[in-house]
């Protein structure tokens, strides 16, 4: 996600900015411009930078008219907002299902964290639908057998963070029978997670299931007996 303006030399004004719309953008498919794919690589979270690139490193001889004209070296002001590195990710979701069978956890595990981040961040964007279908392509993931104990520890971790996620977009969605189901999935891998318990006590709530929903958020205060969110809920309930 990048803030970006571009100006011809001696020109104040930008003949391309994206500064009011920032959006999440991919490296050689949205940003094709082979300077900015450079130096964009070389940045970091929060930074500022000014590039000047020359033709070859921009439009080239024949420019783009009309706005670029011909061997025309321009100038580009970018921020970094953020990041992700899907390259991994994106390669996985490309092979056939039995490709991915063969693939090692860990590698599974670290594509499963990717879809997870990019649905972190579409999910504070409030792109409630889209940050769903990441966290339940991540979740697609980790049907896999363990074979060992340890194995089985390290896909319920991973599992219960994205269940944990998925009941909360339900809610921001206002989709409260879905949230409670992941919820209540949650609850399986972790009877005692005061986070599932709250997401269900407030999906009970949103569907005027007072009993059940005092049930969750009493479960989840007995737990956190200082947590203000539960205690809020629970006077609300009230």
């Amino acid at each position: 996600a990048v803030k970006y303006s571009g100006y011809l030399e001696h020109c104040n004004d930008p003949f391309c900015t994206n500064s009011k719309s920032p959006r999440l953008m991919k490296l050689g498919k949205d940003i094709t411009l082979l300077g900015l794919e450079i130096g964009l690589l070389t940045m970091k979270k929060g930074e500022v930078a000014r590039f000047v690139f020359t033709p070859d490193y921009a439009y080239g001889r024949q420019g783009c008219p009309p706005l670029i004209p011909p061997n025309a070296t321009v100038m580009f002001e970018v921020e970094v907002l953020d990041f992700l590195d899907s390259e991994e990710s994106d390669a996985f979701f490309e092979l056939t299902a039995e490709q991915q069978d063969t693939f090692p956890l860990q590698k599974v595990l670290k594509v499963a964290d990717t879809e997870r981040e990019f649905g972190n961040y579409l999910y504070r964007k409030q792109h409630f639908e889209s940050a769903k279908d990441r966290y339940k392509r991540a979740f697609s993931i980790l049907t896999r057998s363990p074979s060992s104990e340890e194995e089985q520890c390290q896909i319920d971790a991973s599992k219960l963070l994205l269940l944990l996620n998925l009941s909360l977009t339900y809610l921001k969605l206002e989709r409260p029978a879905q949230a409670l189901a992941y919820g209540e999935k949650a609850l399986e891998i972790d009877q005692r997670n005061a986070k599932a318990l709250f997401r269900c006590g407030q999906a009970c709530l949103c569907m005027t299931e007072y009993e059940k929903a005092r049930d969750f958020l009493i479960r989840a205060q007995h737990i956190q007996p200082f947590n203000h969110d539960i205690n809020n809920e629970l006077k609300k309930l009230a």
